[in-house]
């Protein structure tokens, strides 16, 4: 089997076991989504979606976030960690985004990027769930799972993606990865893998056949 060959496997076995592959940070627009993917570093998405609703409530706009109190959105944000850095970048991005985009969440990676506190995943997770376009979202769960298949064979992020760009459909890929992270919260745990009743144990490197 090929790395291309399994790449689809690993796909099409994701796929028939999450028929569904939405991002489970909650927002309702794409402004609430990159803010809470900010939110997300280093923080679990459940904890996230516990936060942000009084977020949300209180600054709904761009222009509201623009002119928030930094230490009112580190009061709100708190539990999440590293909140002052994440407040700052919040409200620093809202004022970029007024200055240079026209108060519009940026629809290419480069300028997404190009905005405080967002680095490649946030803004391949924007490029995919927001702007449908090819993307790979290097999650902890996919790192980890791609390098037990045996699809990649380093943790460095950037090198994770760019493999997994040719590997993977590009019209699925970004799926792929909501599906990975699901996988990695439900049967393939750090730690604890069940392997026994993984849906890629046919081909998986580490628990299946070699």
């Amino acid at each position: 089997m090929t790395l291309k060959q399994k790449a689809l496997a690993a796909v099409e076995a994701l796929e028939k076991k999450y028929p569904g592959a939405l991002c489970s940070l909650e927002a309702e627009n794409p402004l609430q989504l990159l803010i809470a993917t900010r939110l997300s570093a280093q923080c679990t998405d459940a904890r996230v979606n516990l936060v942000t609703p009084e977020l949300f409530a209180k600054y709904k706009t761009v222009e509201d976030f623009a002119g928030a109190d930094v230490a009112d959105v580190e009061r709100i944000i708190h539990s999440c960690g590293f909140f002052r850095a994440k407040a700052r970048d919040i409200v620093a991005m809202c004022r970029m985004m007024i200055d240079e985009y026209d108060s519009q969440v940026p629809d290419t990676l480069e300028k997404l990027t190009s905005l405080p506190g967002v680095g490649r995943k946030t803004a391949n997770l924007i490029m995919g769930d927001v702007y449908k376009q090819p993307a790979v979202v290097t999650d902890t769960h996919v790192i980890r799972i791609t390098n037990l298949l045996g699809l990649v064979d380093t943790k460095d992020p950037f090198k994770v993606e760019m493999k997994l760009r040719d590997l993977l459909p590009p019209e699925k890929s970004n799926d792929f990865c909501h599906r990975c992270v699901l996988h990695g919260r439900d049967t393939c745990v750090s730690g604890r893998p069940d392997c026994a009743n993984c849906c890629m144990k046919e081909f998986c490197k580490h628990g299946g056949k070699k």
